[in-house]
């Protein structure tokens, strides 16, 4: 509950959070048992949602079941993976079924069981503005107006298509996200799917294994990289993904930490090799066992869609340049186009009225140590962001690795706490003025 300081005024909280994704929903689920802090979540959507339209049948997580929404900060919370499956009355039979891989499905409903037992988390609401004024933020919505000490910004991403494909999305022509509302009635159709990350190939690999009477006649996936490369999950690159690590990171230099996650994409964006191997299965199957059309699946690496134009008949023509030296450009012709091209940070459209007041580090909000943006406001004032600072923190702030240790410095700051970190990493990535390893000379 908020705390009003007169009748008739609005309610306030040391927190308000503005998205509730997995990010805020850590932060959430962490200050739950901090009464002594009153906070608020809210979000736009009627209900909890978490990639709906990609959950395609089969689909699992690529990282560890203990990376949820608090275990790796506080493993005794009651809103942890385990707690999930205790209630539910099935962590016996969650063990039995020896899943290699969480299935993706099975940990949204974890999070949207986590965010319907949580009080203070609303749905149904959208924040229209965030003002300051008179040492509170004052947080405007469709419903109310809240002021709070601070703001936990966790919008999300938002579905990202090339300019070129952007103007012409519709039933025929969609994003990955859209994919279990629109890829159905493809029986003998032309499908190409964009995009050579872990989603293209979960889509593409759903296409290929349809039963005969809804497979489409061919798929076709391009993907800008020179081959379909696997997840780089080995245990050294695993400590990218530390909070040591991300530390690191931090301190770099900016054009060093841009080429730093431009060289070490793999480790966040590569397909796993659990459904590369399937994919290849599914193909020598088809073609060597079942004796099905050779023409059924394409695959065409190292190739960028430069073009899309709309053809006779509702069908789509693809430009696609071939990026060896040659630079030749193909034509693709099909009936249905599957973006799978990732997200972006989602608009922050709400903090307009102070926006001239925060600081900027190209297209992100400047942070400090804690995730709090910096700005000309009170030091004991703050706007964190959630997910929406790779470029500062590194490939693992989007992803799930970090994200109950992240929500764990923004709650330490909002309850005046220092809770203990875990052990560095066993590899030493920075160097400390004026001292010297052991066996230096």
């Amino acid at each position: 509950m908020g705390l009003t300081s007169a009748p008739g005024e609005p309610a306030q909280y040391r927190c308000v959070g503005i998205g509730v994704g997995p990010a805020n929903l850590s932060l959430a689920s962490l200050l739950h048992s901090h009464p002594e802090a009153p906070h608020l979540f809210l979000d736009r959507k009627d209900s909890f949602g978490w990639h709906d339209g990609q959950q395609i049948p089969g689909a699992t997580l690529q990282v560890s079941m203990f990376k949820d929404l608090v275990s790796l900060s506080d493993p005794t919370n009651p809103f942890s993976f385990l707690s999930y499956l205790h209630e539910q009355g099935r962590v016996y039979h969650f063990l039995n079924a020896q899943f290699s891989d969480v299935p993706r499905l099975e940990f949204r409903n974890y999070l949207a069981w986590a965010a319907e037992r949580n009080e203070n988390v609303a749905f149904g609401e959208d924040v229209r503005e965030v003002g300051f004024d008179d040492g509170r933020f004052v947080v405007r919505t469709d419903r109310r107006t809240v002021t709070a000490e601070n703001i936990a910004v966790g919008v999300g991403n938002r579905p990202w298509v090339p300019e070129h494909g952007r103007k012409l999305l519709g039933p025929t022509q969609f994003h990955i996200s859209e994919f279990m509302d629109k890829a159905h009635g493809l029986h003998g159709k032309r499908v190409v799917v964009v995009g050579g990350g872990q989603s293209g190939a979960e889509a593409f690999l759903d296409l290929i294994s349809r039963p005969d009477a809804e497979r489409p006649q061919r798929v076709a996936w391009i993907s800008r990289r020179g081959n379909y490369f696997p997840i780089d999950d080995s245990p050294f690159t695993n400590d990218f993904y530390m909070p040591s690590h991300s530390d690191y990171f931090y301190g770099l230099p900016a054009p060093d930490r841009a080429a730093f996650n431009a060289r070490h994409i793999l480790t966040s964006d590569g397909i796993s090799e659990s459904t590369l191997r399937d994919i290849y299965q599914r193909i020598y199957i088809h073609r060597f066992v079942e004796n099905g059309s050779p023409e059924l699946a394409g695959l065409f690496p190292n190739r960028e869609v430069t073009g899309v134009t709309q053809g006779k008949g509702g069908t789509w023509g693809l430009a696609v340049r071939h990026n060896d030296e040659s630079g030749d450009t193909e034509y693709y012709e099909a009936d249905v186009v599957v973006w799978a091209t990732g997200f972006r940070p989602a608009a922050m459209d709400f903090l307009a009225p102070i926006a001239d007041r925060l600081e900027r580090e190209g297209d992100e909000l400047r942070i400090d140590e804690d995730y709090a943006v910096q700005w000309d406001g009170p030091v004991d004032r703050n706007i964190f962001v959630q997910n929406a600072a790779m470029g500062q923190r590194g490939l693992a702030d989007p992803n799930l690795s970090l994200n109950a240790r992240r929500s764990r410095r923004i709650a330490d700051r909002l309850l005046g706490l220092n809770s203990d970190e875990q052990l560095a990493s066993f590899v030493a990535w920075s160097t400390k003025e004026g001292t010297k390893v052991p066996w230096s000379a």
